[in-house]
């Protein structure tokens, strides 16, 4: 099977728990999993790997803190990402004109690198969706079942 490597970007902590969701159907896919909350870009591996992004939006279309410095290091690298399948769950408030602005930057970082997006980016918009936890469950299982 293959190995996923999750990459956090939370502020208040709603996300991490996306991430889990996720984390948590990718598992009971036989998929191996390594889930980053706090990520550094050094320490994760690109080489035979997914990554999956969970990302919330912070302030006026930011990145949230903790994962400022794993995004400026990505896009530091020259490196060209042909190779590195990728997907994105993005969360955010669609009453902000920023929504989900931080996953839809990410999915442009890894487009210009020329990474595999396997999917168009996951938004779940906070006004809308009682449980984003099982919204990211069910939308990843998709992707997974489509694999």
């Amino acid at each position: 099977m293959s190995s996923f490597q999750i990459i956090v970007g939370s502020m208040l902590g709603g996300t991490e728990y996306v991430a889990e969701a996720a984390e948590e159907v990718l598992k009971e896919h036989g998929h191996s999993t390594k889930i980053h909350f706090q990520p550094n870009y050094s320490e994760i591996n690109k080489k035979d790997q997914t990554w999956l992004f969970c990302t919330s939006t912070h302030g006026a279309g930011d990145f949230p803190e903790n994962i400022e410095n794993f995004i400026h290091d990505l896009k530091a690298d020259d490196q060209d990402f042909n190779d590195l399948p990728f997907f994105v769950i993005a969360v955010g408030d669609s009453s902000y004109d920023t929504f989900c602005s931080a996953g839809k930057s990410i999915q442009n970082i890894m487009l210009d690198k020329s990474a595999k997006q396997l999917a168009n980016i996951f938004t779940i918009d906070m006004i809308d969706i009682d449980d984003p936890e099982e919204a990211s469950a069910n939308w990843v299982r998709s992707i997974i079942d489509q694999l």
